[in-house]
């Protein structure tokens, strides 16, 4: 068997096992079909609503596989995790949940809207300044001092495992699948839903979106090897920012996305604006964009059935009021 052969064999057996694992407590989030966008696109456009999941973002599934995989005498000294925000939450959700206690580092620049949610679960708070993969250091760091469980946002197989349950929905929600439009940070998402897709024999198009201020994986991608080039702010605080030395994602994303389309700030503006009045769902930046992403792509599949993952929903009232104003 190839590595690539292998690299799928095992993503695949690993996501079927989160699927199971997490169900209790994580959402089978709708496929929601769009008239409207399919006519405006020539595609039939299908919208998955992580927006609608609990924590109002698909971290939550990474999160609760990462902790329900760890023995409970570990996770109950405690748990540490790194986030811009919605992984944060995810990892407070999850904590809360399964009764442990926990610290979340965040950067500096985390909208404030992210930071009440993860304190709304009860979990510590500590603000590190710089870029936010500092947060992710720092807090492995913390965790390491202290002999605690760290949560990464992606760069961990059971997270990676546990967002990759989106793909095995999407298996069983629509029969034939043509491409798939997924936002990209660290690359946990798109590396689970591709290596659980494209792992079940499906053909298909995995298409990676980034905001142009912060193209990390998109550069080092294209690069042929990992880079740590600075990031402007970006609508899209979900994806922002770099990636971890030798982050897991990195040779997946290089050996399974198909395809990468880099955003504006003004198109992902678009983007949330075309998800309220189109289809009737409040997104955050990243959502945003990964729908500006789609209506770029969508030629390429005319009549083909094509999946815009919208990842999540937790938006500031602030930046909402200026995309719409």
């Amino acid at each position: 068997m190839t590595n690539a052969g292998e690299l799928l064999h095992r993503l695949t057996g690993e996501v079927a096992a989160a699927d199971q694992r997490i169900r209790p407590w994580v959402r089978e989030t709708p496929l929601d079909y769009s008239p409207s966008l399919s006519k405006a696109w020539g595609a039939e456009v299908f919208l998955k609503l992580e927006n609608t999941q609990v924590t109002g973002s698909f971290k939550v599934r990474g999160a609760m596989n990462r902790l329900l995989t760890t023995p409970l005498s570990q996770r109950s000294l405690g748990v540490v995790a790194a986030s811009t925000g919605n992984h944060g939450a995810a990892v407070a959700f999850a904590m809360d949940t399964l009764r442990v206690p926990g610290t979340v580092f965040v950067p500096e620049s985390a909208s404030p809207t992210k930071l009440n949610a993860i304190r709304a679960w009860g979990a510590e708070v500590r603000a590190i300044g710089g870029d936010p993969v500092e947060a992710e250091y720092e807090a492995r760091r913390y965790a390491d001092a202290h002999g605690l469980v760290y949560v990464s946002p992606y760069n961990d197989p059971a997270v990676i495992a546990g967002q990759g349950t989106i793909g095995a929905e999407l298996a069983r929600q629509l029969a034939r699948i043509d491409a798939v439009v997924v936002a990209v940070g660290g690359g946990g998402l798109i590396s689970g839903i591709a290596g659980y897709l494209k792992g079940t024999g499906r053909e298909l198009a995995i298409v990676g979106c980034q905001p142009t201020n912060s193209r990390v994986m998109f550069e080092s991608v294209r690069a042929g090897h990992q880079l740590n080039i600075p990031s402007e702010p970006t609508l899209s605080d979900g994806t922002a920012g770099g990636i971890e030395a030798d982050a897991l994602t990195f040779p997946i994303c290089r050996a399974l996305v198909d395809e990468w389309q880099l955003v504006s700030e003004p198109d992902i503006a678009e983007g949330v604006r075309l998800s309220i009045d189109q289809a009737h769902q409040l997104v955050e930046g990243a959502g945003g964009m990964t729908l500006a992403a789609a209506r770029q792509v969508a030629g390429k599949f005319p009549g083909g059935n094509l999946v815009v993952v919208l990842c999540g929903a937790n938006i500031s009232a602030k930046d909402l009021a200026v995309i719409l104003g």
